[in-house]
């Protein structure tokens, strides 16, 4: 890991061998769809597209959304401003094909479907990044990688044109890394294993920097734990978490506090100071969200201190699986 605490969050980067560039954040627009039970507040249409206004006019030209988030609300949002204004040169927009929110149907032609529905909302023909999203709750991994299955179909869609490059997103490490081994993704996402306090991904970041695939770490914040602390947000992933994991998380506030750095800073920037990852994924709700997220990534870190939160990581169990 690289000795310099903080990273150049506007630099762009190469996306694995895609021969795509990428800020090392790439802005995350599941808060945008309104989701009340999952975040605990809404947001409108006209925050959800003051916001994308702002992600486009600052410093950061990645931007990740998903056919499922809000039933397509997130994806509508964003192509109301696509629609409006286009996108800039050089600007990654990346979805995510989904199951059928109704009947979990993740066949090869729902990704089709799936895949339509996202271009006709997004006010585009083509996405430069097509993922295909969490199918260990729908599918195993032989039936997606299975004659007319999902995967066959993804890959149809980038011969075809449709899409550019191709990507898995999902939770466990073992079937991401398997993902990985068949050679058809050139990018993977898997969230809240690489963070302060959850490291089961390393072997994932290993087999992607070793393949030349693109790895996004999604939920660099655990789902709010390590922005406001186990006494505010107990959940970890939006889980309940056990006592030990939430004493090393206070932990860490207070070693954080005692260097006068915000915990949320050193979240982001464990994420970012790796250099196998190639962009950190982080949701925003309203405008000055980037602001601020561009403030964390360059709020200083002394080194005593990276050292001191390594030592106060809980030890490795696996306990998202």
């Amino acid at each position: 890991m690289a000795d310099d605490p903080t990273t150049d969050p506007s630099a762009r980067r190469p996306f694995g061998r895609t021969g795509l560039a990428v800020t090392p954040i790439c802005i995350g627009t599941s808060p945008l769809a309104s989701m009340p039970r999952l975040y605990g507040y809404e947001v409108d249409d006209a925050r959800a597209e003051a916001t994308v206004d702002a992600v486009l006019d600052g410093p950061f030209n990645f931007l990740d959304t998903s056919n499922n988030y809000g039933n397509g609300t997130a994806e509508r949002r964003v192509g109301a401003v696509v629609r409006r204004r286009g996108l800039p040169d050089g600007f990654v927009l990346a979805t995510k094909a989904d199951a059928d929110p109704d009947t979990g149907d993740f066949s090869g032609e729902r990704v089709r479907r799936s895949v339509e529905e996202s271009l006709e909302r997004l006010g585009v023909d083509r996405v430069p990044v097509m993922y295909l999203h969490d199918p260990e709750f729908h599918i195993t991994f032989e039936e997606a990688m299975a004659p007319g299955g999902a995967v066959e179909a993804l890959v149809m869609l980038r011969d075809e044109g449709v899409v550019g490059h191709l990507g898995i997103a999902g939770g466990p490490v073992d079937l991401m890394r398997r993902y990985v081994g068949t050679g058809v993704f050139e990018a993977v996402i898997n969230h809240n294993r690489w963070t302060l306090v959850d490291r089961a991904a390393g072997p994932l970041l290993d087999d992607a920097a070793a393949a030349g695939v693109a790895f996004v770490n999604g939920a660099p914040y655990g789902g709010g734990m390590l922005v406001k602390g186990p006494d505010v947000q107990p959940r970890y992933a939006y889980r309940d978490t056990d006592e030990p994991v939430r004493e090393a998380v206070r932990r860490m506030q207070t070693a954080c506090a005692a260097h006068d750095v915000p915990l949320a800073a050193a979240a982001l920037q464990f994420s970012l100071r790796d250099p196998r990852v190639t962009s950190t994924i982080v949701g925003v709700s309203e405008p000055k969200r980037i602001a601020a997220t561009l403030e964390l990534a360059t709020t200083p870190v002394p080194g005593e201190l990276w050292e001191e939160l390594d030592r106060l990581a809980p030890p490795p169990g696996g306990w998202l699986e």
